[in-house]
């Protein structure tokens, strides 16, 4: 099916049926009476296709159904309607002028959904702030995206403080603090709430969520997105078995954009959010099974670490209600999905998403079963062309650049700048190629080809390889400066218990399965990766190799 947005009037037609059929199939859209259908139209009326839509939607469908359950316990729908309007009434009151953005470092608990949510009443920016940050990259954001209102948990103090040298007149906000009674040098969230209990801000036009690139490679960018409305969601519902006022684990950090849409499909759909502020990868799964969950969803380096736990350890949990555990924000390991359903069943979704373009495509549990690294097929409403360097379609098989064009639009950066396009597509910056099938499968990053003595490699063929080895746990190849070659081949990986491995034994091994010049010359040892909070490989922090 094409873009709704270059479709014909008929096609408009036919896409909002489809649309409507899959919202209806997935109790998204439930029967209610005329007094709720009125609030509902109140609703969209008030806030628009906005993010936070849907938190108020769900108090107006179901307002005593359990909202959200996190560490502290469970809020209805209307409580959590409730404590955002205080908590908006209570930042609209402190420092010296109305706030123009609320930035948000929370873990996953209540209190990022009442920043967020507060944000948005407000009519103002809700920045969403990885919560991995160095006290430097931290105020790079706020410095360049003139944030001087910050809720943060307790926990991230020192980051706050160190930033607040750059940022003049910084209001903080507390928001999880482990001691509500102590005194506090800042304001916390609980108590803005209790103070403001109650009230409620003016009806305003909800502002936008900045949500930040990963910024493995540098600072983070503020990316800016325009929804694809119902068609987007029924995309997704087209393929994933979301249900309507059922319960979903939300494991992946709400700030990063995987997260985020999790969080909110599940607000649209009136689903119980159960949140934990730290993952464990035993308490997910404990989790699922205590609250009869029906969805889990996560980043793959999550998945993985569940499948690292001991079977007797698995041997105690079944899944036995859960449908769907949806990944997505990097590659997954093959070996680490089929062993996941293998043991828990056929349930697992790899989505590829991009912070600026929104979803792209789905591998269900068939498309996995076929080819565990695969991207799945690109989602309904989404076209995805693949070309070489000068923008010419590769045949089936072959590796291009992977250009998009969907339902939602890149609305551009907050720095001003925006992605290149080709032809009316988004070029990605991702490479990758399609089977016979159509599936996708995203080889990596345009800018992670490694070019030494002439000849292209990408880092994944190489990971894929020594990942066959048993003693391996995790690995990451990178290209580092050569005088002879320009580029060489450098490995880092973490094997599965210290002594486990020789790097001579690597080498050999992928020797024997690929061309000599993707051998890495370097083989480097460690206890772990650098990951940042949403689970991708930090390639600056990785040791030097000589």
């Amino acid at each position: 099916m094409k873009s709704p947005r270059h479709a014909t009037t008929r096609g408009k037609v036919r896409t909002q049926l489809w649309a409507t059929r899959h919202l209806l199939r997935s109790r998204m859209m439930a029967p209610m009476g005329p007094r709720k259908i009125a609030g509902m139209a109140r609703i969209f009326r008030s806030y628009g296709p906005h993010a936070t839509t849907g938190f108020a939607l769900s108090a107006n469908r179901c307002p005593d159904r359990t909202g959200l359950v996190d560490d502290r316990g469970s809020l209805t729908w209307r409580e959590i309607q409730d404590r955002a309007d205080a908590l908006a009434v209570g930042l609209s009151g402190l420092g010296d002028r109305p706030p123009t953005s609320v930035a948000i470092l929370c873990r996953n608990h209540r209190g990022f959904v009442d920043a967020f949510l507060a944000a948005g009443r407000l009519g103002v920016p809700g920045l969403l702030l990885n919560t991995g940050f160095s006290a430097p990259q931290l105020a790079d954001v706020l410095e360049r995206e003139q944030s001087a209102l910050i809720v943060y948990d307790e926990e991230f103090a020192g980051l706050v403080a160190d930033a607040r040298d750059r940022i003049p007149g910084l209001t903080e906000v507390l928001s999880w603090v482990e001691d509500e009674e102590a005194t506090q040098e800042h304001p916390t969230a609980e108590g803005l709430i209790a103070a403001h209990r109650g009230q409620r801000p003016p009806v305003v036009r909800p502002g936008r969520v900045v949500l930040l690139t990963s910024g493995t490679t540098g600072t983070p960018k503020g990316a800016n997105r325009s929804g694809g409305g119902p068609a987007e969601l029924a995309a997704m519902l087209e393929r994933i078995p979301w249900h309507g006022e059922e319960t979903v684990v939300v494991a992946a950090p709400t700030f990063h954009a995987w997260g985020m849409g999790q969080l909110v499909i599940a607000a649209t759909m009136a689903c119980t959010i159960v949140l934990r502020r730290k993952f464990d990868p035993e308490a997910t799964l404990a989790l699922a099974d205590r609250h009869r969950a029906t969805g889990i969803g996560l980043v793959p380096v999550m998945l993985e670490r569940i499948m690292e736990l001991p079977d007797e350890v698995l041997d105690r949990y079944h899944l036995d209600s859960v449908r769907f555990v949806s990944a997505s924000g990097s590659r997954m390991r093959g070996e680490a999905v089929t062993a996941f359903m293998d043991r828990f069943g056929d349930k697992v979704y790899n989505s590829y998403n991009a912070t600026e373009a929104g979803q792209i495509s789905i591998a269900t549990p068939a498309d996995l079963r076929h080819a565990p690294d695969t991207a799945g097929r690109p989602v309904t409403g989404t076209t995805v062309r693949l070309v070489d360097d000068e923008g010419r379609d590769v045949p089936v098989g072959e590796v291009g650049r992977i250009l998009l064009r969907g339902a939602s639009e890149f609305d551009g950066y907050t720095t001003g700048d925006t992605k290149d396009s080709l032809d009316g597509y988004m070029v990605s910056g991702d490479v990758g190629r399609l089977d016979e099938d159509g599936r996708l499968y995203v080889v990596g990053r345009d800018d992670d080809m490694i070019v030494s003595g002439g000849e292209n490699v990408y880092p994944v063929e190489v990971e894929r390889a020594i990942g066959e080895l048993a003693d391996v746990r995790e690995v990451v190849v990178v290209g580092v400066d050569d005088e002879a070659f320009g580029q060489r081949l450098a490995a880092y990986v973490v094997p599965t218990q210290p002594g486990a491995l020789d790097p001579d034994a690597v080498r050999a091994h992928v020797k024997a399965r690929l061309a000599g010049y993707k051998v890495p010359r370097d083989v480097v040892l460690l206890d772990e990766l650098p990951r940042n909070a949403s689970g991708k490989v930090v390639a600056r922090d990785l040791p030097a190799v000589p």
